[in-house]
């Protein structure tokens, strides 16, 4: 039996399917997953074969058909796996878009891969939909309430959606190019879709790399070795830019935790909370080498915490990032990100105010400045370049025993 079904019409096809599968062959599907592997009986009623250049009949003509298919096995696989794992919508978006490939190579057909990614977030219960533009690009996104940048959205009855897949058109003008939306209405598929990341994927210890830092803190070299999954760079290749607070706020794995977190305790366990944020912040500047994100991306792309360590190069949001994370696991002060129209640095709330002072919401806040700059600035020290222009508070972080 051939791979896929050819379309040749919904109701040839609706014969077709009745009575070649019938007798519900089934094939495994194995995706490698980041924690282990996801596994699935996959119905043969599921391969549908569709051209390569899509129109809306198309995607009308796949989804008549293959909602007819014994696709329920699949799906509930599917979600059982995101429980069970605990994965935020973004890593199960992962796990879907590696689901598709599974079933529909994306080298082989983009439009029939991308179709089985909207079908899958869709009977989810994801709102996801489709669009295809005048030069036949297949536009996919969906409904997000959240604050997001540099990626483009569409308002669709007075809800936003954000378009998943606009890396693969990178050089694309979706203005110029207009996406029109195929009118495929998915019962059940009405849910926000959220980019927010709280948990990162139990990794296998075997794929952990090795890293070594050191910086010179009182005179004395710190050495570090830390464990690093590679895989944190995938996951986060075509992650968009969230709000500073689900930002700062994105975790690092349990090993990598387990290999920097300890150590970094250990390490300030005899000094005063001031003079171990001041550790923390010449760590954070002093262990990474700096290079612009124009430079090293070609665009501003903002690191993880894991991701910045794990990075040859970071820069001013990614070490404002990676010191808000360990002062907030070590000392779980109060914190303010503190927004230049050029640079992003750190406000943290102390007993008692150091150098010249923030006041915000009625708190008093001390810069503490995790990125290399001309002068070798103090706690509550501001640079010069700096000292004269205006800034905005981006995030406010409070913890909740204060």
């Amino acid at each position: 039996m051939a791979r896929f079904i050819k379309v040749f019409g919904i109701i040839l096809l609706s014969v077709a399917l009745t009575s070649s599968f019938g007798q519900g062959k089934r094939r495994a599907l194995l995706v490698e997953f980041y924690s282990g592997n996801f596994k699935a009986d996959a119905d043969t009623s599921l391969f549908v074969d569709v051209p390569a250049q899509l129109s809306a009949n198309d995607v009308r003509a796949f989804y008549s058909v293959i909602n007819k298919a014994d696709y329920k096995p699949v799906i509930d696989s599917l979600l059982a796996y995101k429980n069970s794992h605990q994965l935020n919508d973004w890593l199960y978006y992962q796990l879907v878009r590696k689901t598709a490939q599974q079933i529909s190579p994306k080298a082989e057909n983009y439009g029939r891969y991308t179709l089985y990614k909207w079908f899958l977030l869709a009977k989810s219960g994801y709102d996801a939909r489709l669009a295809i533009t005048p030069d036949k690009k297949v536009i996919f996104y969906v409904y997000n309430d959240e604050d997001i940048t540099d990626i483009p959205f569409f308002m669709v009855d007075g809800k936003k959606f954000m378009c998943l897949n606009y890396h693969d058109y990178a050089k694309a003008d979706l203005n110029q190019d207009p996406p029109l939306p195929v009118d495929v209405t998915v019962p059940g598929a009405t849910g926000a879709f959220s980019y927010i990341v709280t948990r990162m994927p139990d990794f296998k210890a075997e794929n952990y790399i090795e890293k070594k830092l050191q910086f010179t803190y009182g005179h004395k070299v710190y050495h570090f070795t830390v464990k690093l999954n590679p895989d944190i760079e995938k996951i986060f290749t075509n992650y968009p830019g969230v709000d500073f607070g689900s930002y700062f706020n994105i975790p690092l794995s349990k090993e990598t935790y387990s290999s920097l977190i300890p150590v970094l305790k250990k390490n300030i366990a005899g000094m005063t909370q001031k003079k171990g944020v001041d550790y923390l912040m010449r760590f954070t500047r002093y262990a990474f080498l700096y290079e612009d994100d124009e430079e090293n991306y070609g665009k501003e792309k903002r690191l993880s915490p894991e991701g910045t360590l794990f990075a040859k190069y970071s820069d001013c949001d990614d070490r404002a990032a990676l010191f808000f994370y360990l002062v907030k696991e070590i000392y779980d002060l109060p914190m303010i990100a503190l927004l230049y129209p050029t640079h992003i640095t750190i406000g943290v709330e102390f007993d008692k105010p150091v150098g010249t002072p923030i006041v915000y919401n009625g708190k008093v806040y001390s810069v503490c400045e995790p990125t290399l700059q001309p002068e070798d600035l103090q706690i509550g020290q501001v640079s010069a370049k700096l000292k004269d222009m205006a800034y905005q508070v981006v995030y406010s972080y409070n913890p909740e025993y204060r």
